[in-house]
C-alpha cells in the first residue's frame, strides 16, 4: 500500500482521489510516519433496482399456500 505523509496529501489531495478511483489501491495517510487515515476506493452503490428480482428462483412452493397449515378443529379461538 502506498504511504503518503499528511502534508503531500493536503497539497495533492484531488489528484491522489483520482488515482485511488482509477487504480482501486489504496493510500494511507501519515503524520510523523503513523498511519492516521485510509483512501480506499468506494464501493458500488446499489441501486433501488437491485433488489426486485433478486430472490427469482430461490423459493420452491411444495404445498398449497391457500388453506390452513393445520385443521379448523385443533384451533383454541373457535372453541367454546
Amino acid at each position: 500500500m502506498e504511504q503518503v505523509s499528511i502534508s503531500e496529501f493536503k497539497a495533492k489531495c484531488l489528484s491522489m482521489l483520482e488515482q485511488v478511483q482509477k487504480t482501486k489501491k489504496p493510500i494511507r495517510v501519515t503524520r510523523f510516519g503513523k498511519p492516521v487515515a485510509e483512501v480506499v476506493p468506494a464501493s458500488p452503490i446499489a441501486g433501488p433496482r437491485d433488489w426486485i428480482g433478486s430472490m427469482k428462483n430461490t423459493i420452491e412452493i411444495l404445498e398449497d399456500i391457500v388453506s390452513p397449515a393445520s385443521d379448523e378443529n385443533e384451533w383454541e379461538v373457535l372453541r367454546d
